[in-house]
This record gives structure tokens, sequence and C-alpha cells, in this order.
């Protein structure tokens, strides 16, 4: 529900993951009421998720490339996506011509062997649309997911930040191994080779203790992308911290060279008078300008302080309240404008990674990140128009 209702992060993606967690949800509640034998609450739970489960493949594929590619909106034809949810529907509506389903029988071949193993009429539409129907939209999505993943991976123009990067390989892991997973007893029966339905769920508690336990090790994967409401890009901050400055009109040393052991305390308010802020902002602007700062692969806002002589803290608010901008799409804002500038004049004796690098990038997926961002285009397509 957070995800669906948030309004922060790319809200087709947030979306498209909620279903997939929704159905979930869906799976889990049902089995606990043909475990404990409900067949009238099964009855209207189990109908009202069913085509969640059969649009789950497609939200699924869907939400991973979407992901690497950073798009807003389903294409027209994308929409097509979801006719197996659409059938499903159908499939679940009960018709006045249908025949009267026997949830007690539903329910006790659910509690055998699981969802796929369903043989009994559950809706409008013959017993394998959901014994073979449903398996093969399973697996045949998350094939189409991993061609498309491959294919991505090969056009350096898709590249994704680090953090990007690891939340995606995370997701994509997770999923396959629980869908496969869950295969695993169409396989074995397929073979004729006996198993035991409670081992199954042992190993799929087990998996998840595993998940929890990196999540508690590793949170920050999940910020932004499941926790949408927490900006990752902040998490080394919990308070605004000032480090008090020797009484000299000498300019600040760079990190590495102050006391290993600085005085801290902490800012709570921020007070600036507007004539401060249009003075900082004013020289920053200048010496950014002047100096071509942003060249400089690890420069940092600690090092615009420090030429400046002005608090860190102090530093940032301008750049965000002031400037309308972070810290680092600022400093990249000035390189794309470099690189665009410089490109035309150099792009017979350069090529555009070099380019990227004399601007002050350090790595090709920080380049391509913002350069989308300033211009709404890859280089090559943009150069192209």
């Amino acid at each position: 529900m957070h995800l669906f209702f948030a309004k922060r992060g790319n809200k087709l993606l947030n979306i498209l993951l909620s279903v997939i967690f929704f159905a979930r949800f869906g799976q889990i509640l049902t089995s606990l009421l043909f475990k404990s034998g409900q067949p009238y609450a099964l009855a209207f739970f189990n109908q009202t998720f069913t085509p969640f489960y059969y649009a789950t493949p497609a939200c699924f594929y869907l939400y991973i490339t979407g992901f690497l590619q950073d798009r807003k909106n389903l294409q027209k034809i994308e929409w097509l996506h979801f006719v197996p949810a659409l059938l499903a529907i159908i499939h679940v509506i009960p018709w006045h011509f249908s025949t009267t389903l026997d949830w007690n029988l539903i329910g006790s071949q659910l509690a055998e062997n699981g969802y796929f193993s369903l043989k009994a009429k559950s809706g409008l539409f013959p017993p394998y649309f959901h014994y073979l129907f449903r398996p093969v939209l399973v697996f045949g999505y998350l094939c189409l997911t991993w061609v498309a993943v491959l294919r991505l991976k090969k056009k350096p123009q898709q590249i994704l930040d680090s953090e990007g990067r690891k939340w995606i390989i995370f997701f994509l892991r997770i999923a396959t191994f629980f869908q496969l997973f869950s295969l695993m007893p169409i396989i074995l029966r397929s073979l004729h080779i006996p198993y035991i339905n409670a081992s199954f769920i042992v190993l799929n508690c087990l998996a998840l203790l595993v998940i929890l336990l990196y999540a508690l090790h590793k949170p920050y994967i999940f910020y932004g992308y499941l926790l949408v409401a927490v900006d990752w890009t902040k998490r080394p901050v919990t308070k605004k911290l000032e480090t008090k400055q020797p009484e000299t009109d000498a300019p600040l040393l760079s990190l590495s060279e102050k006391d290993p052991k600085p005085t801290i305390t902490a800012v709570k308010k921020i007070n600036l008078l507007d004539a401060q802020l249009s003075d900082y902002a004013f020289a920053m602007k200048e010496i950014m300008e002047r100096e071509q700062l942003y060249l400089l692969h690890n420069f940092q806002i600690i090092d615009l302080a420090a030429k400046l002589n002005i608090p860190i803290h102090h530093c940032s608010f301008v750049i965000n309240k002031h400037i309308g901008k972070n810290f680092r799409d600022w400093i990249n804002s000035y390189r794309i404008d470099h690189f665009l500038k410089q490109y035309p004049l150099k792009s017979d004796k350069i090529t555009i990674e070099a380019m990227a690098s004399e601007a002050g990038f350090k790595n090709l997926a920080t380049f391509y990140n913002a350069f989308k961002k300033e211009t709404g285009l890859m280089p090559t397509a943009y150069f192209a128009e």
C-alpha cells in the first residue's frame, strides 16, 4: 500500500512492484485459508487474488526492464502483457451459466500439493488454465526478463549507478529463486519423484530468513526502491555537523590534512539572511566558473567550502535551498555543459568516454545518468538530433 500510493520515486515502478507484493500476500493468505479448511473464505479470497497472480509475471518483467531503462510510462503495446490478467478476471466472474464450484474439493487439492496442483474446475475456463497456463506464464516471463537484462548489459548507455545496480541484481536473483522454487513440485511430479511438501515450506522459510539477515546487514539496498519514502543519498547524515574553524584567515585544509579528531558540534538550525544566501551563491558560481573546479575528478563539497572558507553545512544549505540542486547534480551540470561545448570541437580526435573523463566524470555510469538528466537524451541520440 505504501508503494502504490507513494509520491516519491518512479510512480510506474512503484505500482508494478506493489502488485507483485500484493499477489504474494494473496498467496500467503489463501494458503492459510485452505490449510485451515475455510471453504467460503477461500472462495472469496482465491477468486479476488487470482487476477493478480496472472498479472505478476508481466509486472515482474515490466519492472525490471522499466528500471533498467528508467521509464516513467508504459507504451501502448505493453498493455498487452496484461491480457492473461484480463482472462483471469473473466475466469473468476460467477457467470449465470457456469457450473457450481466445489470449494471443499478445491481446498483439499490446494492443501495437498499447492497452487500448481489444482485439477478441479475453479472458474469459467477448464482446469488446465490454472495448472498448466500459469506455470508456463511464470517461466516464460522469467526467461524474457533475463534475456532483456543480458541484452541491456551489453549497452554502455544503460549502465546503472552503483546503488541501482545493487538493488536490481538483488531483486532479480531473489525473484528468480522463488519463482523457480515454486515450479519444483511440478517438475518432480512430472518425473514421478516423491517429495514431502513440508520440506518446501521449510526451505522457503530458511530462504526468507537469509534475506532478512541480509536486509538487516545492508538496509540501504532498499532505500529509494522498496522504501521509497527514504532518500538513500542522505544515508551517511544523521545530523547537520559543523567543524569548528581555527581563528585565522588561512583557507581550510582538505579533509585528509585535518586533525584526525576534529571537534564536532550539532547544528539544529541554519539562520542565513537572504543577502548572505545570495552572496554565497554568487561566490560559489563565480569560483566554479573561474577556476573550473568541476574538472577535478575527486572534487567534493568539503573542497568547495575550503576554497570559500565557509562552513560545509552552509555550503550544502545554499546549494540545496538557493540554487535548487544537490551538490552532485549541481557540479555534474557544469561538467555536462563543458562536455557539450568541447565535444563538437574535438569529436574527430576524441571519444565520448574520453571527453567525459576530461569533463570531470570518474566513471561512465555517472556520466550517462547525468547527461540524460540534463538533456533528456543519451549522447549519441542527442548529437544525432
